[in-house]
């Protein structure tokens, strides 16, 4: 089960070298169910790893089932997918109450968007929670910040998503 809130950063409060991140590429088979495709790559190690992940719908609580796939597996499905290829860097940022904030700044057709994720062992952890004040817009439950959704977005969908984001 994943349980995670989202929030909008329109200014990071940290210097981000001091973070370890991944370079992620995604893009989606079906987003009802969501299927999705992802390669991480850390530049610490060049190691990328393939993954395939399966999701149940949900916007606070989903259940989610990953599978390990070859290079060759991924690229043979990427080129079958339609919709936006999602690529972003993705920092660990280490939070008190031994949380993480996954913090993503998306590049390509989403470059300007930057958006930071945190997961939770309960639902009831997740609602205690109080987020520092630079993660100034939750859109936990806001649809359009699902990566899925964004997958199917046009360039105007794209552009409105970004303003959107800045402006709140």
């Amino acid at each position: 089960m994943e349980i995670e809130r989202k929030y909008l950063l329109d200014k990071i409060p940290f210097n981000l070298d001091n973070f370890p991140f991944t370079y992620i590429q995604q893009a989606y088979i079906s987003t009802t169910p969501v299927i999705r495709i992802r390669s991480k790559k850390s530049p610490k190690d060049s190691l990328t790893k393939y993954i395939l992940t399966i999701k149940s719908s949900g916007l606070l609580e989903r259940q989610e089932y990953e599978l390990s796939l070859t290079r060759e597996e991924y690229e043979s499905l990427l080129s079958k997918v339609s919709g936006n290829v999602i690529t972003k860097k993705r920092y660990l940022i280490p939070l008190e109450e031994g949380l993480t904030l996954e913090l993503d700044i998306f590049e390509e057709d989403f470059d300007g968007l930057v958006m930071g994720e945190i997961e939770f062992e309960s639902r009831e952890a997740s609602e205690k929670y109080n987020p520092p004040e630079y993660l100034s817009g939750e859109v936990t439950f806001d649809t359009r910040f699902h990566n899925s959704t964004m997958s199917k977005m046009s360039k105007s969908e794209i552009s409105d998503l970004i303003d959107f984001a800045h402006t709140n």
